[in-house]
């Protein structure tokens, strides 16, 4: 069942620059607190959802051309929205709940820890201080970060799909690949994304197949209320 689902999902969703990497909710809820567990049984079949460095050519500028005038808040949010609504119908009979990364519940937590479903689905590492040895950061607060096997840092995590109707007990879990796997990368990737991050240089980690065009580095560069000009979109869309 979890392949014709996945194969479905890619067949929409690939060509427009995402890519969806299957888990199930126990595999989610058994690294977390209880406060951040998904409200479904165990064996619930879920997707994450990443944007690939394709994702801005293959679903963003199309979405702004066609959608001009209905962009009301942050574009990207909203072409995600659509493109992730949008494949509801590929389901008549199923249920389908989405999450985005974007959402938050009342006590102001994320709705779901998107690097955490990345990790847990096999779709890129979370590299986090346990994973450095010799940790040399003291009292200092460090996050942790996902890497891709294929794009490093040049990827998004966008949303989770869950279909509440399918239970996949003998779903196989994959474990991300450990693509920085020398203390010292580690150690440089962590001091990167947490104090430099502004540079980006933390994404080139490791040798990667593809990074964010010139056009959108300075698009995902520029403060959100100024991205507006930059497609062409008027402030008064805003």
């Amino acid at each position: 069942m979890e392949g014709r689902v996945a194969q479905r999902l890619r067949g929409a969703l690939g060509p427009l620059g995402f890519e969806v990497h299957a888990f199930k909710v126990g595999w989610y809820n058994a690294v977390l607190q209880p406060a951040f567990h998904l409200p479904y049984p165990d064996d619930t079949l879920a997707f994450v959802v990443l944007s690939t460095p394709a994702m801005f050519d293959k679903a963003l500028k199309p979405f702004v051309n066609k959608e001009r005038l209905k962009i009301i808040r942050d574009p990207v949010d909203q072409c995600v929205s659509h493109y992730l609504s949008r494949v509801k119908e590929k389901f008549p009979d199923q249920k389908v709940d989405v999450i985005f990364d974007y959402e938050i519940l009342p006590s102001r937590k994320p709705k779901f820890l998107a690097q955490t479903a990345a990790h847990v689905a096999g779709a890129a590492y979370y590299y986090q201080r346990k994973d450095v040895k010799l940790d040399p950061w003291g009292g200092k607060k460090i996050y942790g970060v996902c890497i891709h096997p294929k794009y490093g840092g040049w990827f998004a995590i966008r949303g989770l799909l869950l279909f509440p109707d399918i239970q996949v007990p003998f779903l196989e879990q994959s474990a991300p690949v450990d693509c920085v796997s020398t203390e010292e990368k580690r150690t440089e990737l962590l001091e990167q994304f947490n104090f430099h991050w502004q540079d980006g240089r933390y994404r080139d980690i490791i040798e990667v197949k593809e990074r964010y065009s010139e056009e959108q580095k300075a698009y995902f560069a520029t403060p959100p209320a100024e991205r507006f000009r930059l497609l062409g979109l008027t402030q008064e869309a805003q």
